[in-house]
């Protein structure tokens, strides 16, 4: 028989039994719809994380105080140095042919107060080339200057966190807060920058100059972090040796261990891209499982279609239908049930996918490769668990097929 008159001959069978069809289909739908849920969270996970280091800044290198380690999937500093100085950071900018700029930070948790308003929030003290290296953009107001660093000025930048936390829907710009003890005028708010890798809010901290953060808030002389951005992305890995050499020269270190941390933004981006990447296959191919379970339903129904169907096999084989001809037959139809359930599962998972980032669940980007993927294996997967009720079907003899009941 031709194939069209196969496939007519296949979906008149299977509209004429729509539940037993429902049924033997919805494994497959079930498990394409949550490998193209999946593969979409994970890439939009992937891209969150990303955008999120990016958005630490361009090119960067962090220099930390002392030793750091991951702990619970975040960075945690295991020991507390005062070796790093304001001067180092001014002398890997002034020694360090690939770095443009090196900007050091100290910060510290402090109780802030306008009015009767309280908030305990990160304060952290910058050099005005520090926002820069750090792609910190001011949304309102302005940025404090050089000039206001070196003279120590009380001037003060929120993030949209700490604003929101003290005034509201107010506007804080020209306002006086007290940091501790301290008063401080706002001069400008940032733009929100969200989560970063360890899952802290970026948001939620004021950012004062250096010289007046280390001389009349926190009273000390050394800084726990340098963060140094390098010429280009081309020259990052340079940038980061000429720093450790330069820290080691420095510190006088010889043959005692670092006592500083770098970390490397483009490998951290890198190692960041693998993890959610492996972690993406991880669970798109739990979540293809279910496709393997989709496929026993189909191999049962197909079981069945061929034991009601047994005189109608040897009819055919009476007529002239070869052995071909009925293994082809009871293929198809296996494969059109896994490539409706294949279908139906895209569109499910990719409405599912969209409706959830659109409600703001989580961002989710459509993978169109898994989607495809999904589909032509859940095909494979239907022709595979119907081959032996086709293959059964088809040694079938005209004689004991015409017999039975």
């Amino acid at each position: 028989m031709i194939l069209s008159k196969n496939l007519i001959l296949s979906l008149e069978i299977l509209t004429a039994h729509k539940l037993r069809t429902l049924l033997s289909v919805i494994g497959i739908v079930v498990g394409v719809g949550a490998v193209v849920v999946m593969v979409s969270a994970g890439r939009g996970a992937q891209k969150q994380i990303l955008d999120r280091i990016q958005g630490m800044g361009t090119n960067l290198i962090v220099v930390s105080a002392g030793r750091t380690s991951i702990i619970a999937g975040r960075q945690r500093q295991m020991d507390i140095v005062r070796t790093l100085l304001v001067t180092d950071a001014q002398a890997i900018a002034k020694e360090c042919p690939s770095v443009a700029l090196a900007a050091p930070v100290v910060s510290n948790k402090l109780s802030v107060r306008w009015e009767d308003q309280d908030a305990v929030t990160n304060v952290v003290g910058m050099s005005a080339e520090g926002l820069a290296v750090r792609n910190i953009v001011v949304a309102s107001g302005r940025a404090f200057d050089p000039d206001e660093d070196r003279m120590t000025k009380r001037v003060a930048l929120l993030g949209p966190t700490a604003a929101s936390n003290l005034f509201g829907a107010d506007d804080p710009v020209g306002r006086q807060i007290r940091i501790g003890k301290v008063p401080f005028e706002v001069v400008g708010v940032t733009a929100a920058k969200g989560m970063d890798i360890n899952g802290l809010d970026q948001d939620d901290l004021i950012i004062v100059p250096l010289e007046t953060a280390m001389r009349r808030l926190l009273n000390v002389t050394y800084v726990q972090t340098v963060y140094a951005q390098a010429r280009s992305s081309q020259v990052i890995g340079n940038a980061e040796q000429e720093i450790a050499e330069l820290l080691r020269r420095r510190h006088r270190l010889a043959d005692k261990p670092d006592d500083f941390t770098l970390q490397n933004q483009a490998r951290l981006m890198e190692t960041e891209r693998e993890t959610t990447s492996s972690m993406t296959l991880l669970i798109g191919s739990v979540a293809g499982i279910s496709l393997a379970v989709g496929g026993v339903g189909i191999l049962a129904v197909m079981l069945m279609s061929v034991r009601e169907r047994t005189r109608e096999i040897g009819l055919r084989r009476a007529l002239g239908a070869l052995r071909r001809d009925i293994r082809n037959q009871f293929l198809l139809e296996s494969a059109i049930l896994a490539g409706a359930g294949g279908v139906a599962g895209v569109v499910g998972g990719v409405g599912l996918s969209w409706v959830v980032s659109s409600l703001g669940y989580w961002l989710a980007m459509i993978s169109w490769l898994a989607a495809a993927v999904a589909f032509s294996f859940s095909v494979l997967v239907g022709v595979f668990f119907g081959l032996y009720p086709a293959l059964r079907a088809a040694s079938l003899e005209p004689i004991q097929a015409l017999r039975a009941e």
